[in-house]
């Protein structure tokens, strides 16, 4: 490292705030400070200018309907088409401009480019197809697909006749996909016979099909062919399953009117992990999630329509559906979808598809960041990333150290970071700068975005001091928050209204919404997310439920009782750490130690996969049969253990540390 590089090293360790870059602020969509003032004094009319973003068929007659809490209504009255508004509206300026980019394995591939106009014909036909299968308006469309670009036009064609979607992750298990499709009621699937994974063909089509025994009523199936035949697999289709190809073809040419939709009809679904075990179908609507969506879309990715937009995530989770799908295509710019990893075939594949493509946003997780950190700079050092002009982080907190090192390396000091914090549930960005208006603090996220009120309190619900840790809440109501969670009201009360409202009160005002994060707040209103106080594990951004874990370990033959918890992990932010009591009989074996590894991948998907799984003879309990899940968290990152005193068997925690410590 040279003379100049060491000082610029130096000076950026000491620096804990970095102004926004003058020439991003002369560009910016939003520059003026003056808009969390201005939002403030005009709540809740201050949204009217979210969804004067899209195009409605009704005009809406309220803004916002705080007269049923937690139910809240946003835009009430008003009619749209989410189909329409990312695809119909942008044909007359923007017919002959690319919408979507689909960058796919294996590298020799042709990749696949979709203008405004190409989308239109692809979404019209599919739309068609669907209808022809049998789907109405309100009957919710399974999808469990990769980041293949059927999956995007699939959910613009379900928007387009009024069908709510249900994306499932891919990497989930066939198990996961039958207790969602049941859940959710759902008795179409579309998926593909399989897709590429670090240069792999991997068959998807069978893992489906084993999902499918599992859901308990009758179901249709289209299957899009995304192997080529040197690579594809044996597969029969039954009497319920069409192939995608054959299905679409047949509606060559078909235009399908967008059905207006009532604001608060429902968008799609999605299933995250909850403390129960069974997974929470979060409802997303129409009007308020797509006004949100393109609007934090606009204000904090300072996304255009000349842009060339790259988010890195998987569509099968949250963060997809807003950030490559939804918000993009609503502001009418290119959005890109990566089908591969980071690192195949080589460790600079993402910095070269953005020289190639001349990426104008690069929106990542920490995970991948750190990633990164580790591989070294020379590999994006050797790709032009000039085109950059915003970077951003999603899915956890990103710390200092890989901020700066993202601020420095891939945006060369002139690329603003905005480092986001939001959940499925809150439909899009809540907390983080926004990037032409205030100065960055690594390893805070920010404030609340203008219009939203954050404040962090303790257990009695008081206001904590600037510096002190406590509980983040939201008290006022947001255009893309989630309406319910589906055929489950009183879940939707419990989890994440009841800890600091009045829930016998009528009044909007008196209910504040928990998010189950620990944050803490500085002197300037800045925000740095602790993470969370739930069951809820964040391994490398995806949200997976404890108990979901525990069901899947207690499952294996041999084990009698398990805890699960999160342990911090340098790549993906937090691991799992799987502490397990054997059945009488049952050796405490490698064997039974990969019989419980294998039996959380087949139910729930490698992403859940344990770091490490301790025998242990028992689990630290209180006197009311409580497992300890603090100490847990405390042995698996080898910290000093708090007060044990409350235990009634102090003397395990010690055997049990002596396991990890091997």
């Amino acid at each position: 490292m040279s003379d100049d590089d060491t000082e610029l090293e130096a000076r950026l360790e000491a620096q804990d705030s970095f102004e926004p870059p003058e020439s991003f602020v002369e560009q910016a969509n939003v520059s003026d400070p003056g808009i969390y003032e201005q939002f403030d004094e005009n709540w809740p009319e201050c949204w009217d200018g979210a969804a004067d973003l899209l195009d409605w068929e009704t005009e809406y007659d309220q803004t916002f309907d705080g007269s049923n809490p937690p139910f809240f209504e946003w835009f009430t009255g008003g009619e749209l088409n989410a189909s329409a508004n990312c695809v119909d509206r942008h044909l007359e300026d923007r017919g002959d401009e690319v919408a979507i980019e689909w960058v796919g394995e294996p590298t020799d591939e042709a990749n696949r480019t979709y203008t405004y106009e190409q989308l239109h014909r692809e979404v019209n036909e599919a739309a068609a197809a669907l209808r022809e299968m049998g789907v109405g308006e309100d009957d919710v469309v399974t999808m469990y697909m990769p980041m293949i670009p059927e999956l995007a036009i699939a959910m613009l064609a379900c928007a387009r006749i009024g069908a709510p979607h249900s994306v499932v992750f891919a990497g989930f298990s066939a198990d996961a996909l039958a207790t969602r499709m049941n859940a959710a009621d759902s008795e179409y699937l579309l998926t593909c016979d399989g897709y590429y994974r670090r240069g792999d063909p991997l068959d998807h089509l069978t893992k489906a099909n084993e999902g499918l025994d599992g859901v308990e009523h009758d179901t249709e199936t289209l299957v899009v062919n995304r192997l080529p035949e040197a690579d594809s697999f044996d597969h029969d289709l039954d009497d319920s399953q069409t192939l995608w190809a054959d299905a679409v073809y047949a509606q060559k040419g078909a235009e399908v009117e967008p059905v207006a939709r009532d604001a608060e009809d429902m968008l799609f679904l999605m299933y995250t992990s909850g403390t129960t075990g069974q997974p929470k179908g979060v409802k997303h609507t129409t009007g308020g999630y797509l006004s949100w969506a393109a609007w934090t879309s606009h204000a904090v990715l300072d996304i255009k329509p000349e842009d060339t937009y790259f988010c890195s995530a998987d569509i099968g989770w949250i963060t997809g559906h807003s950030y490559i799908v939804y918000g993009p295509l609503a502001l009418g710019t290119t959005t890109m979808m990566y089908e591969g990893t980071p690192d195949y075939p080589e460790r600079d594949r993402l910095w070269e598809i953005v020289e190639e493509y001349e990426a104008t946003q690069l929106y990542t997780a920490p995970t991948a960041i750190r990633a990164f950190m580790k591989w070294g700079t020379e590999y994006p050092d050797a790709h032009d990333l000039s085109s950059l002009r915003l970077l951003g982080t999603v899915g956890e907190p990103i710390n200092p150290r890989a901020w700066k090192w993202y601020y420095k390396h891939i945006g060369d000091e002139s690329c603003p970071v905005v480092d986001t914090w939001w959940q499925t549930e809150t439909g899009g960005m809540m907390v983080t700068t926004l990037p032409g208006v205030k100065e960055m603090k690594p390893g805070s996220a920010g404030p609340a975005l203008p219009g939203v009120d954050a404040e962090i309190l303790d257990t009695t619900g008081e206001k904590v001091d600037a510096g002190r840790a406590g509980y983040l809440t939201i008290q006022k109501p947001w255009p893309g928050m989630l309406r319910t969670l589906y055929q489950n009201d009183e879940r939707f009360v419990n989890e994440y209204w009841r800890e600091y409202s009045d829930t016998d009160s009528d009044d909007w005002r008196d209910w504040t919404y928990f998010p189950e994060d620990g944050a803490k707040i500085d002197e300037d209103g800045y925000i740095t997310v602790l993470g969370r106080v739930d069951d809820v594990l964040n391994v490398s951004g995806h949200r997976l439920g404890t108990m979901e874990i525990e069901s899947a370990i207690v499952g294996v033959d041999g084990v009698a009782e398990a805890a699960v918890v999160g342990g911090d992990h340098e790549m993906k932010g937090e691991a799992v750490y799987a502490y397990v009591i054997t059945e009488d009989g049952y050796d405490e074996t490698e064997a039974l130690r990969d019989a419980i590894v294998a039996g959380v991948e087949d139910a729930i998907g490698p992403i859940a996969r344990p770091e490490q799984v301790i025998f242990t003879p028992e689990l630290p309990k209180t006197r009311s049969g409580k497992i300890m899940r603090r100490l847990l968290e405390d042995i698996a990152n080898g910290e000093e253990l708090g007060d044990t005193s409350t235990l009634r068997n102090p003397d395990v925690v010690a055997s049990i540390q002596e396991q990890v410590g091997e």
